[in-house]
């Protein structure tokens, strides 16, 4: 899992690196198949639904875990440990981004278009910075990674009162269906005219998460053959790689404008994923830095934006020389993940178990429910 959610940081952060190439108009696609440029630096968008649906696969699981049944969720327990894991980092971020923004840092400073400095953090603590953008346009990007998180974040704020009130898991699979089923209409053209909103918007992404949820309800109920897993881990590698790999000819064949693309995606992962957590399946030792960077994914993806605009401004200061450009997106990779692991071992981990120690009340039983199960401190938050 953590193989998957390296693969998918990486390619939110070949995004990052090219938006800014282009912005600057350094034209080093010349000459390379368009195919093959979409695929290297066109799918942050996919792997943010990636991050969506391994997301609500976790938390599902840890949920299971630590409680035994959906209905017996302890509500004011699930906001702790979730305010224990994203709130430390993105209060930091914030102050820093404010403290840049005061300073008049270029990159940094929220426009009076969209509502100035004040009114950016009201949209980063209320989860509603998708809803922002939408209306008045893009923040810097150092604010508009905080996306996703708003997403994710109102997701799982109804999430456990849910799974209380519903208490039966098959009302919570049905309730979640319905998110499945609006997702594609979300990011629809035809239902959605704002280009923002449809790659932003609630409905749009938590259709991501309602099927890793859905795939965690699954897996801990039924026990599936080996044989069985093997298909379903082989034809949900074959979805992602031509959702991924054929982008170009999924768009033109409609799947793009309907909304379909993403939900194909999704379901693809949600068969490795149950084939994985199944066969209980270890990525290859070789992998291990891939491996890392996907543990370290949320410190990885707030923090990646200083990385990229640093680089950046050293190749502009060394007047764009594009024979550079491999290099930097190979440096942007390495320095965004070393910074990951300083930043979680530092500050966001230790802080996590600080607040969790002191708010969760059976906080010993719930780092034991996580040691004990494959999913580890994987169970921390996804956001991309």
């Amino acid at each position: 899992m953590d193989l998957l959610r390296g693969l998918a940081i990486c390619m939110v952060l070949m995004n990052h690196v090219n938006m800014q190439l282009l912005g600057a108009e350094v034209p080093y696609t010349q000459g390379l198949p368009r195919q093959l440029v979409s695929s290297l630096v066109w799918n942050g968008q996919f792997g943010v639904q990636i991050f969506f649906v391994i997301s609500g696969f976790l938390i599902t699981s840890t949920t299971l875990r630590r409680w035994g049944s959906v209905s017996a969720v302890n509500v004011g327990d699930f906001y702790r440990l979730r305010f224990a894991r994203i709130a430390p980092l993105l209060m930091l971020l914030l102050v820093i981004l404010s403290l840049l923004h005061l300073a008049h840092v270029k990159e940094f400073v929220v426009s009076p278009k969209t509502g100035g400095l004040g009114r950016a953090l009201a949209a980063a603590l209320t989860f509603h910075v998708n809803l922002l953008e939408a209306r008045r346009g893009y923040l810097p990007a150092s604010w508009d990674i905080l996306w996703s998180l708003s997403v994710e974040e109102m997701f799982y704020l109804g999430f456990p009162l849910a799974c209380r009130v519903l208490r039966r898991v098959s009302a919570v699979s049905a309730l979640l269906l319905v998110f499945v089923l609006l997702g594609p209409f979300a990011r629809s053209q035809a239902f959605n005219h704002n280009p923002v909103w449809r790659e932003y918007s609630y409905l749009g992404g938590m259709d991501g998460i309602a099927l890793g949820c859905l795939t965690a309800l699954l897996s801990a109920k039924t026990r599936l053959s080996s044989t069985t897993l093997r298909v379903l881990g082989a034809a949900g590698t074959m979805m992602l790689v031509f959702i991924l790999g054929f982008s170009i000819s999924v768009y033109r064949w409609g799947l793009g404008r309907n909304g379909l693309d993403m939900t194909v995606l999704a379901v693809g992962v949600c068969m490795v994923l149950i084939a994985v957590a199944q066969m209980r399946w270890q990525a290859p030792i070789f992998l291990g830095p891939l491996v890392r960077v996907g543990a370290l994914s949320y410190e990885v993806y707030l923090t990646h934006v200083f990385v990229v605009l640093s680089l950046f401004h050293l190749f502009l200061i060394m007047n764009k020389p594009i024979q550079t450009v491999p290099a930097m997106f190979l440096a942007v990779l390495l320095l965004s993940g070393l910074l990951g692991a300083l930043i979680s071992r530092n500050y966001s981990e230790p802080m996590n178990r600080w607040l969790r120690a002191r708010w969760v009340r059976d906080a010993a039983r719930y780092s034991a429910v996580l040691k004990t199960g494959t999913i580890a401190k994987s169970a921390t938050a996804v956001s991309p």
